[in-house]
């Protein structure tokens, strides 16, 4: 297990997140003030210099429930609202859209690459905003400073780590669904053809060498792909071409959004519907800059209390909603769930609290 790859995984579910919000508050017409507003607020949360201090440290992974709590805080940092069923569509987006990018790297370093488009893409919702936009061009900064210099080895370790954070999460998801990318059972397709990594060659011949180091024959062979060389690397630097496009918006353009779960039987097996166009939003009185107001995932109230009730277990992450205030009750519920957390998971020595110092953290920003 790699102890670099929680601000890899951090970064990236937090750019997918920020796409789909994005999408969201642009579909319902959200007017421009409190949209920015409410992106301002999460990207601010996300980039905090104390915050970032605690998450670059070298460590293990989060638990999941741990991690899904962070996401949960960070989604409320602002005005914005989102009830548990919300949530969970939201992080279920997230988490299966990272996932595919990290199936779909040529080779490990790219998720690096991967990483660098979701901080592009922050950084173009900032950029009429210096103090933000300098935090974020500080992140830059330190991913150019850590991970640049690892190896391919290092690299392949760190997404290993990722493979098996991901590996039981087999959400349906219609993009994917439609694209013919995944299969009904929430398991990715991936392409037997396209670019090849960068720095290798296409697979269809077969050299020989003898024991001093000449070529001595050449056999062809007939590959199933279709296959091609890469032109370039992509860009590793404060602003370059990335080359790949894992990892930017794919929500850029409207288009219904399904998520379906995937339960271990036909009776647990469910779905939840998505319309992006058609998103409610509860607004309760949009024209007060300081109200708060709820985003729906759903069409429906009904749509979503369904979808809380008929959730499968293993997809239950039992967090609890997260209030505008400073609620010292709801702050009580919350530090008793994180106390389960840590009895139910053997802490390493180096981090006997691991996801409390972050979560702790975020309270005071």
């Amino acid at each position: 297990m790699s102890t670099r790859t929680l601000p890899l995984l951090f970064i990236n579910l937090g750019g997918e997140m920020l796409y789909i919000l994005d999408q969201r508050l642009r579909a319902q017409n959200i007017p421009t003030d409190k949209a920015k507003k409410v992106m301002n607020d999460i990207i601010t949360t996300m980039f905090n210099n104390k915050f970032l201090e605690e998450l670059f440290k070298p460590q293990e992974l989060y638990s999941k429930k741990a991690l899904r709590t962070v996401f949960d805080r960070l989604a409320h940092a602002s005005i914005m609202r989102l009830n548990q069923a919300s949530m969970d569509k939201l992080y279920d987006l997230m988490t299966m859209a990272f996932k595919y990018q990290v199936l779909l790297c040529p080779r490990p370093k790219d998720i690096l690459l991967v990483t660098f488009n979701h901080m592009d893409a922050i950084k173009d919702f900032v950029r009429d905003t210096p103090t933000i936009l300098s935090q974020v061009e500080e992140t830059y900064k330190q991913l150019i400073e850590i991970y640049t210099p690892m190896s391919g080895g290092e690299f392949q370790l760190i997404r290993q780590t990722l493979l098996i954070f991901f590996q039981d999460m087999h959400i349906r998801v219609s993009i994917f669904l439609k694209d013919k990318v995944q299969n009904s059972n929430g398991r990715f397709v991936l392409p037997t053809s396209g670019p090849v990594p960068y720095g290798t060659h296409t697979p269809g011949l077969i050299r020989m060498f003898s024991c001093n180091g000449d070529e001595v024959k050449r056999i062809q062979f007939r590959d199933d792909g279709n296959y091609s060389a890469a032109l370039r690397e992509g860009s590793f630097d404060l602003f370059g071409d990335r080359v790949i496009k894992l990892g930017t918006n794919m929500y850029s353009v409207s288009r219904p959004l399904e998520t379906h779960m995937s339960g271990t039987s036909k009776n647990s097996l469910h779905k939840i519907i998505l319309h992006l166009p058609f998103l409610s939003i509860f607004t309760p009185n949009i024209n007060n800059p300081d109200s708060g107001f709820r985003v729906n995932l759903f069409t429906t109230d009904e749509e979503e209390e369904e979808a809380l009730i008929s959730r499968p277990e293993e997809l239950s992450y039992e967090v609890i909603n997260i209030q505008a205030t400073k609620d010292k009750k709801a702050n009580a519920k919350l530090a008793k769930i994180m106390g389960e957390f840590s009895e139910l998971e053997e802490p390493a020595p180096s981090s006997s609290s691991k996801g409390d110092d972050l979560l702790s953290m975020m309270d005071g920003l």
